[in-house]
């Protein structure tokens, strides 16, 4: 098959690799009709994240048919559409039954290959799916296979730092880095009950879409973010600030964003060997601090009805598409933002 496979930094091939295979009773290959390009792809593909093996298949956002499936597997049969979270999970386990489905006993995170163990992704013309039973879904009535990507990854990514950020009717909330998980985070927050979100980032389009999801937009190339966020909130700072960017500048901006007593929820893959405030600056400012993998498998039905609704314009956040073939021009257009890129739909 073909598939974009991992060769180093900056440095991705659409190449042949051998076609997965059933490995365990309860795995399906499924056939790939629909995958994209995450943020968190970035880190590998700029080496700030390291270990994979060269040749690893590439990718953890993907839809597509079951084609074959493992002698154990109940819920699923050859030709059923499904629907896929970035990680695996059993669905029994203690993680599991509280809803922390990506820290599952047996988790594995799609596209990631180490010492020849772990799990190649969705960014091929197929992909072999552990715990089948437990880790997909069938797509939904009414939602359509880009809309299910999406909910496997950055909308239940946002949601959930909304979710963490404890969104309470009147407070004042933050979310910094205008890309897709934060623009979701945006949405997300208007679910569950903000009403006065800020949005800051640098990129002119970026800010728009934030503007047009119900955020004031605040461009920190032009404005002193925390100056804003002050005045807004009579000196006090924000009750809560989502974090989607994952640098030691952002965690430092949100600190100095958050209120006393406020919350920072960090979505953003942080790749620091430190943070930027101390332990005693979040003593003295009675900060909670929450971050952590999205649990996606557990958000999904929660996103499910939103998307059968259209209560948000989702998929607006998708810029190119493009044929897996040109999956590393879509790879470099994504990383440099260039042509205006915020999601990049890949099609084998």
């Amino acid at each position: 098959m073909k598939a974009l496979t991992f060769r180093g930094i900056e440095d991705i091939q659409y190449e042949s690799v051998a076609d997965p295979e059933i490995a365990t009773p309860t795995d399906v290959i499924v056939k790939v009709n629909c995958c994209a390009i995450c943020g968190s792809d970035l880190h590998v593909y700029h080496g700030r994240e390291t270990g994979i093996d060269a040749h690893t298949c590439m990718g953890h956002e993907f839809a597509g048919e079951v084609v074959e499936t493992g002698n154990a597997v109940k819920n699923f049969a050859k030709g059923d559409v499904v629907i896929s979270p970035f990680t695996t999970s059993c669905g029994h386990c203690y993680y599991c039954s509280i809803g922390l489905t990506a820290r599952c006993i047996q988790s594995q995170l799609f596209g990631w290959v180490q010492k020849g163990k772990g799990l190649h992704g969705g960014q091929a013309e197929f992909v072999r799916v552990p715990l089948a039973d437990s880790t997909l879904m069938k797509l939904p009535d009414g939602i359509s296979l880009e809309e299910g990507v999406l909910a496997g990854d950055i909308i239940s990514t946002g949601f959930y730092s909304a979710k963490q950020a404890q969104i309470k009717r009147g407070g004042v909330y933050v979310v910094m880095g205008c890309g897709p998980v934060g623009l979701m985070a945006i949405l997300g927050a208007r679910e569950y009950g903000a009403e006065n979100i800020y949005a800051i980032d640098r990129e002119p389009t970026r800010l728009e879409m934030a503007r047009r999801f119900g955020a004031i937009a605040v461009d920190a190339s032009k404005e002193d973010p925390v100056a804003v966020i002050h005045e807004a909130m009579e000196g006090r700072g924000a009750d809560g600030v989502m974090e989607a960017i994952g640098n030691a500048f952002s965690v430092q901006l949100a600190y100095d964003l958050v209120r006393p007593g406020g919350i920072i929820s960090a979505v953003g893959v942080c790749t620091e060997k430190y943070f930027p405030f101390s332990p005693t600056q979040a003593y003295d400012k009675n900060l909670t601090y929450v971050t952590g993998r999205c649990p996606a498998r557990a958000m999904m039905p929660l996103i499910i009805p939103l998307l059968q609704q259209k209560k948000y314009p989702f998929q607006s956040i998708i810029t190119h598409r493009m044929a897996l073939a040109d999956g590393a021009k879509g790879y470099e257009i994504f990383a440099h933002k260039k042509d205006n890129c915020l999601k990049v739909m890949l099609q084998p």
